[in-house]
């Protein structure tokens, strides 16, 4: 068996008296598109703050490239982070930077080429993702929220990364826009060729860009396959959730 881009095993973290994961165990092959679903307050941004350092895990193994890389200095993990591209559920711009700084943000921060060569290669990714070299110049405050997301795709991407992270990509957007950036994930990560780890709530969007879904709930991941066979899902748990049942187990485990 090749060896997994993500692994993690047994992964736990508290908040006080609050247990958020529970013992979390995932393993995402290189190049493969993994989606994590789960409601509001289940532990997937927690899960994805953990791989990415932003969260020390309280026990468990994370490992990337069959490195562990839970307990790796801050200098070790900048190095770890630097092949990870971040789309952030808000977009999470910079007002103060014209769009193509922006993108090029990463570049720049580490000095790994000058701003000429950043703002091409800036103009480079905002045409994956659709937009006109133009938009560069522009300021993220005059585009529309699904323009920035594309921007903050492309900012995801500047660095050529070998793996993606999405978090809530199509969070606040129409049904449309949002099948239009489920449709940019698919094209970008082939183009990439980058691993691709998803949080999500929205099925439309699992079931689109992932290979495979995998459900968190209670701190664990309770069920993972193919898209294909989640609908059939006979689980409670899972069979509530993809089809949006009001009663269940997950209405129980809130009221308790």
């Amino acid at each position: 068996m090749d060896q997994p881009k993500i692994e993690l095993s047994g992964v736990t973290k508290a908040f006080g008296a609050k247990q958020v994961l529970t013992g979390v165990d995932l393993t995402v092959a290189e190049g493969e598109s993994v989606v994590i679903i789960g409601g509001s307050g289940t532990g997937k941004s927690v899960t994805v703050k953990c791989i990415l350092g932003l969260l020390k895990p309280d026990a468990g193994s994370i490992k990337i490239d069959g490195r562990e890389v839970t307990g790796l200095s801050v200098g070790e993990r900048d190095k770890v982070n630097r092949q990870v591209g971040m789309l952030f559920q808000g977009g999470a711009l910079f007002d103060s930077l014209p769009v193509w700084e922006n993108v090029a943000f990463g570049l720049l921060s580490r000095k790994q080429c000058g701003r000429e060569e950043a703002r091409e290669i800036a103009a480079r990714k905002l045409a994956m993702v659709g937009l006109k070299r133009e938009i560069g110049e522009a300021q993220p405050a005059d585009l529309s929220i699904g323009m920035q997301k594309r921007v903050g795709l492309a900012r995801a991407i500047a660095t050529d990364p070998e793996i993606i992270l999405f978090d809530e990509p199509t969070t606040g957007l129409d049904p449309i826009m949002a099948d239009m950036i489920n449709e940019l994930i698919v094209h970008v990560n082939q183009e990439v060729g980058a691993t691709a780890l998803s949080i999500s709530h929205d099925m439309e969007s699992a079931r689109k860009i992932g290979d495979r879904i995998a459900m968190l709930y209670q701190g664990k991941i309770v069920w993972a396959g193919d898209p294909a066979d989640i609908d059939g899902e006979t689980d409670p748990v899972v069979d509530q959730f993809v089809h949006g049942r009001v009663d269940g187990p997950i209405k129980m485990a809130i009221r308790a």
